[in-house]
């Protein structure tokens, strides 16, 4: 069981989680994938509708109902607690751990539940979605978005998890920026001070299945789990 942040929105949180169960899947071993909360969804005849979610969803060999997989499904792009309270809900750690899938959970072999945003995401009423991270005691996996900047927003990441009280079980170099200078340089200076395991590196795609490049990943996050 693992939690997945980023160093922020839009470094590939969902396309690691997923091609870590798919790799894992592909291996006969159990996966299941979880985005509690999910802003910006599509609106369809079955209800509202995540792409994160759904990209869970089809990586995961455990079979659940859509509302299993994201119980808060959101449908502006805004932050989470905004748009809740636009739909006059009230996000709160008790309203997440209930909705949680536990039986399912416990027969997967590898279980990862993907946040929103970054790691301090504010979930209202002044709360954050850390405090329910530590209440459920899940070690964390960090996706870095390799671009310019990353260096400050991981070394700030994995302080504020470790500051919460949570292990940080490892992190993925998710490579945003096909253009990143220095990328080996940034790569190493991460490798060196982040003080946890470099789980994978996945380059820049198009197309192309994460999955690939997660094997090892999965194997390691499985055993370890």
């Amino acid at each position: 069981m693992y939690f997945v942040t980023g160093t922020d929105t839009e470094v590939g949180k969902t396309r690691v989680t997923a091609g870590l169960l798919s790799a894992a899947r592909r291996e006969g071993i159990q996966t299941l994938g979880l985005k509690p909360i999910a802003a910006g969804c599509d609106t369809t005849p079955e209800g509202l509708r995540n792409d994160d979610a759904l990209a869970l969803m089809a990586a995961s060999s455990v079979s659940l109902p859509y509302e299993a997989i994201n119980p808060i499904a959101l449908a502006p792009p805004i932050a989470p607690h905004i748009a809740a309270a636009q739909a006059g809900q009230t996000i709160t750690a008790a309203r997440l751990s209930e909705a949680l899938p536990r039986a399912a959970m416990a027969s997967a072999d590898l279980c990862l539940v993907e946040g929103a945003g970054g790691w301090r995401l504010p979930i209202g009423q002044g709360a954050t979605l850390p405090q329910w991270v530590q209440a459920e005691g899940w070690p964390v996996i960090l996706v870095v978005g390799m671009k310019l900047g990353c260096l400050n927003h991981a070394l700030l990441s994995a302080e504020a998890v470790r500051a919460d009280g949570l292990k940080l079980a490892g992190w993925v170099a998710n490579r945003v920026d096909p253009a990143m200078r220095h990328y080996d340089e940034n790569l190493a200076t991460l490798a060196e001070m982040l003080a946890a395991p470099l789980l994978a590196e996945v380059p820049y795609l198009e197309g192309e299945a994460a999955a690939d490049h997660l094997g090892p990943a999965a194997r390691r996050l499985t055993a370890a789990g």
